[in-house]
């Protein structure tokens, strides 16, 4: 065997081992389970945005203390949630 047929094998091995490394890596990571939300009370990220109907104001909440939070209020009236452009 020459020297390139050789190198040639070794290169093809080590990539061979290096795709089997990473899928087992990704699947280990999906088979992991979701963790549990935190419990009541504690604060989780949000991105809402939320708008003033009456001046237009905008309010960005990025903690809240569930997912869905109420609306805050402006100019006494609840604000408006804005559709996310994503």
């Amino acid at each position: 065997m020459s020297f390139g047929t050789a190198f040639n094998l070794f290169v093809a091995f080590a990539a061979g081992a290096a795709i089997l490394r990473i899928g087992v890596a990704m699947l280990r990571g999906l088979a992991r389970p979701v963790p549990e939300p935190p419990p009541a009370g504690e604060l989780r990220k949000v991105k809402i945005t939320y708008r003033c109907s009456l001046c237009g104001t905008e309010v960005r909440m990025t903690i809240a203390p569930d997912e869905d939070p109420t609306a805050p209020r402006h100019c006494l009236e609840d604000m408006d949630l804005v559709a996310p452009v994503e």
